[in-house]
């Protein structure tokens, strides 16, 4: 499988080289030991805790007292702390879910700062650029601030401009962490991670956010994918006015997706708005493969006409075809409780090492899921639940996930929590799991079409309330189209892979259909010419088309529209080579029962 992180960018320069020339060593110096002190103080609290064996019941106090550590020491741990909120292979979930509330602000820098900057930029004076340029800025972040302003073309503006001389401080602070982790690295024998390479994530991570030239570029692209897509809105990117240190994007009037009372007012259901933004994301991960990974309250507005407006397109990530089509495996294996196949599928999708020993993993996935699955409270069971129970084994076996899983888990757990408090009955799995049959059925993916052969074939007989189940978790979408089913089932029929499920079919509806000839079958025998049987088929032609939708509708009984299916189904070219394929193997069991005779 390919890497599915984005790729990697080009750093502004060495970074060694830009610390050594310009900071002077008292500068290097001094920073260093603040970033010491602020590693041995903290690592002193861990040793107490250990000492007096409270190491577990002060993670919750020693989580808080980092992330104020971090607020302190700049934006360069800051953005570090977030890097480590998406690493539960590293740290104990207690401090994820603390660092993943690490604000991301800072006092805006002065605007006479900002100008210069847009000046640097621009070549002329940033009132050249725009022709106005709100003085107080509406958010201030580590990296940089937020104007609104006003293009001389008329059109309002958001304008983020780069924090003046953060480049220097941010070069000098991983420079010294990259030495620091070095050093560790060979000389502390019980650190087995990778903390260098951790170190080259940080660098890699901020320069790409940095870049805003890339997440211009980010916002188009996810722009082309999703604006045309109701209730979804993506504002424009100006790249006329847009360089590496200056954004110009259009200016989204809305309020927060959590404003509660604001959105009441506009009437607007802000249940409603977190269930579209639930299946939305749903739809970048699984079909646009181009997936927003910050979809926190405050990169989401709500617009006066109750669309979602996305804003802050520099954390994205793409998603390879067929890791899209191995995470609903995933999801309809274990809906099934189908643990050994689960266990495969971590394996095929990277988030466990090959050399995973399985036959031990697969009780443990039992335990931790087993109940949900035979208890049939799926539908109550949300994806973060997931997610927190797969990163808790992550956490116990000590194993490394590709980053690109994990921004995948903080999305779905940034959205589902923000769900579950403005709505406290939010049912993920109830909102999402239609989607993700949806996808199953009308894809044409060979993958998902074995999967789905696999799930509703066992021991040679279609488990139908399991089909029925998934039909009717499939017409509960906005955009369900009987007919689209239809051609999809006679596709899938007539596919490689389903034509296992075709033979099981046919047999099991010979197996009925026999029946209906038994008492024409109870003459005697001597009477009948070898090619009797056939003519009794060929005279009984009329009975089989009925036959066969009487027999799907009665097994799809939990589909509400299964005789309107049948008969769509029926209406099909390819339907008449399922007739033959019934009448023939009926023909052949009619004649062995005559020549046994």
């Amino acid at each position: 499988m390919k890497d599915n992180t984005v790729e990697l960018v080009k750093l502004p320069d060495n970074i060694a080289d830009l610390s050594q020339q310009k900071q002077s060593p008292k500068k290097l110096w001094a920073r260093r030991l603040a970033i010491f002190n602020f590693a041995f103080s903290f690592l002193l609290l861990l040793l107490w805790d250990w000492l007096t064996i409270r190491l577990v019941k002060n993670q919750q106090l020693r989580a808080k007292i980092l992330v104020e550590k971090l607020i302190n020491m700049g934006p360069t741990f800051i953005k570090l702390g977030q890097l480590l909120s998406c690493r539960p292979d590293l740290i104990p979930p207690i401090y994820v879910d603390e660092l993943a509330n690490l604000q991301d602000q800072l006092p805006p820098f002065a605007n006479e700062e900002a100008y210069n900057i847009i000046e640097e930029e621009f070549g002329i004076p940033y009132n050249q650029v725009y022709a106005e340029l709100n003085p107080d800025p509406v958010a201030s972040a580590s990296l940089g601030q937020v104007y609104k302003g006003k293009l001389h073309t008329g059109e309002i503006v958001a304008v983020k401009v780069q924090r003046p001389g953060i480049i220097e401080i941010l070069v000098l602070d991983i420079y010294l962490l990259q030495q620091l982790a070095s050093w560790v690295q060979k000389n502390v024998p019980f650190i087995h991670t990778n903390i260098r390479a951790l170190t080259d994530e940080l660098a890699n991570s901020i320069f790409k956010e940095m870049d805003y030239v890339k997440e211009g570029a980010n916002g188009k692209k996810f722009a082309e994918i999703y604006n045309n897509i109701p209730h979804i809105y993506i504002p424009y990117i100006y790249s006329k006015y847009t360089t590496s240190r200056v954004l110009t994007m259009e200016w989204v009037n809305g309020v927060k997706i959590t404003s509660i009372e604001e959105l009441c007012n506009q009437g607007l259901n802000p249940a409603d708005l977190m269930s579209l933004e639930f299946k939305f994301f749903l739809q970048q991960l699984l079909e646009g493969r181009f997936f927003h990974a910050d979809p926190h309250p405050g990169n989401v507005l709500v617009t006066a006409d109750g669309k979602l407006a996305f804003l802050d397109f520099g954390m994205m990530s793409a998603v390879e075809p067929e890791t899209s089509d191995l995470l609903i495996i995933f999801f309809l294996h274990f809906i099934s409780g189908d643990f050994q196949s689960m266990a495969e599928d971590l394996v095929a999708l990277e988030f466990l090492p090959p050399e995973t020993d399985l036959p031990p993993l697969i009780p443990r996935l039992s335990q931790l899921f087993g109940n949900n699955v035979r208890e049939s409270t799926i539908v109550e069971f949300g994806f973060r639940q997931i997610f927190d129970k797969l990163l808790s084994l992550v956490y116990e076996y000590s194993w490394q996930i590709p980053k690109f899983y994990v921004l995948v888990f903080r999305a779905f757990a940034t959205i589902e929590g923000v769900a579950i408090k403005l709505n406290p009955d939010f049912q993920a799995y109830k909102v999402g799991f239609p989607y993700i049959v949806k996808w199953t059925l009308t894809k044409r993916s060979p993958v998902l079409w074995d999967a789905l052969k696999n799930l509703c074939v066992k021991n040679e007989t279609i488990q139908w309330e399991l089909v029925s189940d998934l039909l009717t978790t499939f017409s509960q979408i906005e955009d369900f189209n009987l007919y689209i089913a239809s051609e999809r089932m006679i596709e899938f029929l007539y596919s490689d892979q389903g034509n296992s499920f075709r033979y099981v079919l046919v047999k099991e509806m010979v197996t009925k259909l026999e029946g209906m000839f038994d008492n024409m079958m109870s003459l005697t025998m001597a009477m009948i010419t070898p090619f009797e049987p056939y003519k009794i088929l060929s005279r009984n032609w009329d009975n089989i088309q009925p036959f066969i939708r009487q027999f799907l509708a009665s097994n799809l009984v939990n589909f509400s529209s299964a005789h309107e299916l049948s008969e769509m189904f029926l209406r099909k070219t390819e339907a008449m080579r399922l007739e033959q394929e019934i009448l023939t193997e009926l023909g052949k069991r009619i004649l062995m029962r005559f020549i046994s005779v």
